[in-house]
């Protein structure tokens, strides 16, 4: 079966198409500034890269542009459309309405759109990227695969917050969560790696990139999560806050702010890049670390320190833990930043082994501490395209 994998965003589509045969990606790439006059199409199929200008006014556009060259003979990737068996839709925000992956319908479609209030930057564009995919092909099952349904298991004490119960029920305030497809791949590939049955294992993973997330897991499912209503809550990120007194909005409020402003400062101007001044790229931040620039050593310890607060945190509400699981752009390649963190956590029986750690990137999966660690860290990299294959064909198969 060959799935093809879109994720679109505001003016991007990613894409992957897969053999799920033995999984193989045949071809992947992404259209950027879909909807201006200077669209760029780049793809990579086997040993064949490619780069061009077209035009994409639209999704729609973009799309049928991206499955005319997947036709290329040249790149011998598809004889025809009709060989696509499967589509399968990356979609972040599912509410409370969808909790596991599922064929796309009518009633879907009314889903994504009733929660658009709740991601008003990502569901619309993904809700684009599935009406164009649809219209290129209408006889091929479309599923949609949901950022949030991994972390539908939350317990109420875990995704409730301690606001007026009209917020929750009239509104939807409550912790959703983000990155679940994510923590749910590196979840059961530790399973496989460890040697555990899904139900029996027990971790708290970290997806470490320029969004950052955090879950506990108990017995295969997600129990507790460092993101809440939006990707804003939590550990400290490329461009957002974090944890934050929310008393702090209305401060900078009474001193004038617009509350749209506040909302840009704390999305896209805190975390990394705000505690610096220099950038919200880890690579550069240890560079300028070492070049004795002391604001990147703080946002690098302030960094750090929230993850091993974290996991403190998760390792107090689990009833144990068989490992701690890193992943994510910083996740499976940043060594400083990891060597840190197993370094603190050496009083929860983290032993640091530097070999392993060096021995450990470049897309390759392990683990960080020495043999003999009570609490092992493993580096295993996601891949949320694959996860969203398997789901499609999954579904696809099961009519």
């Amino acid at each position: 079966m060959k799935v093809f994998v879109v994720n679109c965003g505001s003016s991007s589509i990613k894409y992957q198409l897969f053999s799920m045969t033995n999984e193989v990606v045949l071809a992947k790439g992404v259209v950027e500034r879909v909807g201006t006059g200077d669209a760029i199409l780049k793809m990579r199929a086997g040993a064949t890269s490619l780069k061009f200008k077209i035009k994409a006014p639209d999704h729609t556009a973009a799309l049928n542009i991206i499955l005319e060259t997947l036709l290329d003979p040249k790149l011998g990737v598809l004889e025809n459309i009709g060989q696509i068996e499967g589509v399968g839709h990356r979609v972040v925000h599912g509410g409370e309405d969808a909790t596991k992956s599922a064929r796309i319908d009518d009633n879907l479609i009314a889903i994504i759109r009733k929660n658009s209030q709740l991601a008003p930057l990502h569901n619309p564009p993904n809700l684009m990227g599935i009406e164009a995919a649809m219209a290129a092909m209408p006889k091929v099952p479309h599923v949609a695969v949901w950022d949030t349904a991994f972390l539908s298991t939350l317990p109420p004490e875990a995704y409730r917050y301690a606001v007026p119960a009209e917020w929750y029920t009239k509104y939807g305030v409550r912790r959703y969560g983000f990155h679940g497809t994510s923590h749910r791949y590196v979840t059961q590939q530790a399973a496989t790696l460890l040697g555990k049955p899904l139900e029996g294992i027990n971790l708290i993973t970290c997806h470490l990139g320029n969004g950052c997330s955090m879950t506990a897991i108990q017995g295969g499912k997600a129990v507790e999560h460092s993101m809440g209503m939006t990707p804003l809550e939590g550990l400290v990120m490329g461009t957002r806050c974090g944890d934050i007194d929310p008393a702090v909005v209305l401060y900078m409020i009474s001193q004038g702010m617009k509350p749209e402003d506040v909302d840009k400062a704390l999305n896209k101007d805190s975390g990394l890049i705000g505690v610096s001044g220099l950038s919200n790229d880890m690579r550069d931040l240890l560079g300028h670390r070492d070049r004795g620039e002391k604001g990147a050593e703080l946002a690098i310890d302030l960094f750090v320190y929230r993850l091993q607060k974290y996991v403190g945190a998760y390792y107090a509400i689990l009833p144990s833990v068989d490992a701690v699981i890193l992943t994510g752009g910083i996740g499976e390649n940043s060594l400083p930043v990891r060597q840190m963190l197993c370094e603190k956590l050496t009083r929860l029986g983290a032993i640091p082994d530097e070999k392993r750690n060096l021995d450990t990137v470049g897309g390759k999966k392990g683990p960080i501490t020495a043999n003999g660690s009570d609490l092992p860290v493993w580096v295993i990299p996601t891949n949320e395209e694959l996860m969203i294959a398997r789901d499609t064909q999954r579904i696809v198969a099961g009519g």
